[in-house]
């Protein structure tokens, strides 16, 4: 990537995002919105960093929650899709089940889980957030792993490869980069569902319950500035997952070029 390309792709959403900003603090400014309508830019930064240990901490209890949620829903949607390529009929019965308990509202499903367990405890916002990143990470590496090409199976076939064989070379290979879609999809997901499942119960330690505290407290800047942090947060997660990427990628094109 060329000087100029990287200036272009990291320069242009700096600038917009400058401007963008600025605009904000001069439509509070112009129109004399009310802090309690719209705090501006500079009062939630100033939020930000005045409450930073506080939102660090909310942002610990909230990005755990997601990290473990993402983590257990990737290995039981990924096992789920090896299951579901290996065993056709299965795909009929258990894909119309993860379709509908994803169309569960959150609100309903977190309220179920919280009369499970104690109220305390942080198990039914992990295990709300494994559904959501199961989901999409079943639906994208099944469909990695089942939408091979007709020509490399039957190159396989011809070769006399097993079923383990050619998944291992051929369909494993294909779904890789469906999974990173799915992680590049699930990880601010994870993060989105983390603390919004904090809204209806469970300990007020997050970053969901930091924010409907400060608003029902006419707090707006405060409550934004916990908004930044869960932005943030979600942005962390998002890039980790393509740093993920780029090395599995870069380490795949080397094992390539090893057997070349």
């Amino acid at each position: 990537m060329t000087f100029v390309n990287r200036l272009r792709n990291f320069g242009v959403p700096f600038v917009f995002g400058v401007a963008f900003l600025a605009f904000w603090e001069g439509a509070v400014k112009f129109f004399n919105l009310k802090p309690y309508f719209l705090a501006p830019p500079s009062k939630i930064l100033s939020q930000f960093f005045d409450n930073a240990s506080r939102i660090w901490d909310a942002a610990s209890v909230s990005g755990m929650n997601a990290l473990v949620g993402l983590i257990a829903g990737t290995a039981f949607g990924v096992a789920m899709s090896f299951i579901l390529s290996r065993f056709r009929f299965l795909n009929s019965l258990i894909t119309p089940l993860a379709i509908a308990l994803n169309a569960v509202p959150i609100f309903v499903l977190v309220a179920v889980l919280n009369n499970m367990y104690s109220i305390t405890s942080e198990i039914p916002r992990r295990i709300m957030v494994s559904l959501v990143v199961y989901f999409i990470v079943l639906v994208n590496v099944a469909k990695g792993l089942t939408q091979v090409k007709t020509t490399h199976l039957e190159l396989m076939r011809s070769y006399a490869a097993s079923d383990i064989q050619i998944l291992r070379k051929v369909r494993v290979p294909n779904a890789i980069p469906y999974l990173f879609t799915a992680l590049k999809i699930s990880a601010p997901a994870a993060v989105i569902t983390s603390f919004v499942s904090e809204y209806f119960g469970g300990s007020q330690n997050g970053l969901g319950s930091r924010i409907t505290s400060n608003i029902a407290n006419s707090k707006n800047a405060a409550a934004w500035a916990y908004v930044l942090g869960a932005c943030l947060l979600g942005l962390v997660f998002y890039l980790v997952s393509v740093v993920l990427e780029n090395v599995a990628s870069r380490g795949g094109g080397a094992t390539n070029n090893t057997n070349k």
